[in-house]
């Protein structure tokens, strides 16, 4: 299995990109589909960003690059790369899947049929339970459980399916064990299952990941489980994320009196399907198994890069402001190409002027 071992100084080049300020997970698709290759992307930032109307952001410097390729070898694990064939199918076609990923463990668990199950971190005592055996169900149709390793529900599913396999999301580096009480189990993943880390090594936990680590969560699955939820919690963020993917949402009933089971209730009342078994869950998944893997969400569109004219980028500008409004909405009242709107756009991230938001929208910074 290919890795970033066998791509020398294109892996090089590759996370100098990433690791550069102002360029995220979009704008690093764009760079590559426009100049081809990371090598050419990193020469043309500082003419983008002039364009843009600001300086070039400074470029992850080659020893950086380095030391975090030898700090994950070290560790025993490997990086993955958007656009090779090592890649997770489903995962590629979110509009903003990660450039890379950082694996540890079995990477053939990702050819499997993958479900996500997800639920509140002080859940309680029933739900627990009934994760942990719906995740051993799972296992034995050769379900793998992707879940993100938090206390609760995380925790319950990951294992029930330890001994099948499991796929454990994190939010810090791939070194960083958190919450710190499931330290052994995440090495036992490691071990046994999968572990996979958006974040280069060293880096703990934030806030600001928790939302990135749930998209990943939901994009490497067909489906999410939600087991237990209040309301506004982090477990239906990753339930919505999967129903704008087109994945399906199923969530478990419970009590009306406990405010752990009001999201998931809600869910089902908004068109969830309700889930009382893993038979449940297989019949909800098996149709859509084959269809999703060879029928990819089109995610991310790259047009045939164009130039845009000083003209352009002035309608466009106009445009932009402070409350983020869709590229889509920018395309019509624009009436530009998406191309060219997708190019302005690029070069004003680049120049620090710009901010992406959730849903594809954008603001000026």
């Amino acid at each position: 299995m290919a890795d970033a071992e066998g791509l020398g100084g294109d892996a090089v080049a590759r996370l100098r990109l990433i690791r550069t300020p102002r360029i995220g997970p979009v704008t690093y698709a764009h760079l590559l589909a426009r100049f081809g290759s990371p090598e050419a992307a990193i020469l043309a930032l500082p003419q983008l960003a002039a364009r843009g109307g600001g300086i070039p952001p400074a470029v992850a410097a080659p020893a950086v690059a380095e030391r975090e390729l030898a700090s994950v070898r070290r560790l025993g694990a490997r990086h993955f790369f958007k656009g090779d064939p090592t890649y997770p199918p489903l995962l590629a076609q979110l509009d903003d899947a990660p450039p890379a990923l950082i694996l540890r463990g079995d990477a053939t668990l990702l050819s499997r049929t993958p479900i996500a199950m997800v639920g509140a971190r002080n859940a309680s005592a029933a739900a627990c339970r009934f994760a942990r055996q719906l995740a051993v169900e799972l296992g034995r149709e050769q379900v793998v459980v992707v879940s993100g390793l938090a206390r609760g529900v995380d925790t319950a599913a990951h294992v029930g399916a330890i001994e099948t396999g499991t796929i454990a999301v994190i939010a810090g580096g791939i070194d960083i064990s958190y919450p710190p009480e499931n330290a052994e189990l995440q090495e036992r993943i490691a071990r046994e299952g999968l572990l996979i880390a958006e974040q280069p090594p060293g880096t703990e936990p934030r806030a600001r990941h928790f939302p990135y680590r749930n998209r990943i969560i939901a994009g490497l699955a067909l489906g999410t489980v939600v087991v237990e939820a209040a309301p506004k919690s982090g477990s239906l963020i990753t339930a919505r994320l999967a129903a704008e993917l087109g994945r399906e949402v199923m969530a478990v009933p419970g009590s009306p009196l406990d405010p752990r089971a009001q999201g998931c209730n809600g869910l089902i009342r908004d068109g969830a399907t309700l889930i009382q078994s893993a038979a449940d869950v297989l019949e909800t998944i098996r149709p859509i198994d084959s269809r999703m893997v060879e029928s990819p969400r089109s995610g991310f569109r790259t047009a045939t890069p164009e130039d845009a004219s000083d003209s352009d980028r002035r309608a466009i500008v106009d445009l932009l402001g402070p409350v983020p409004v869709a590229i889509d909405e920018l395309i019509r009242q624009s009436q530009a190409s998406p191309a060219i709107v997708q190019t302005v756009l690029l070069e004003l991230e680049l120049a620090g002027r710009l901010e992406r938001h959730a849903g594809g929208r954008v603001a000026l910074s």
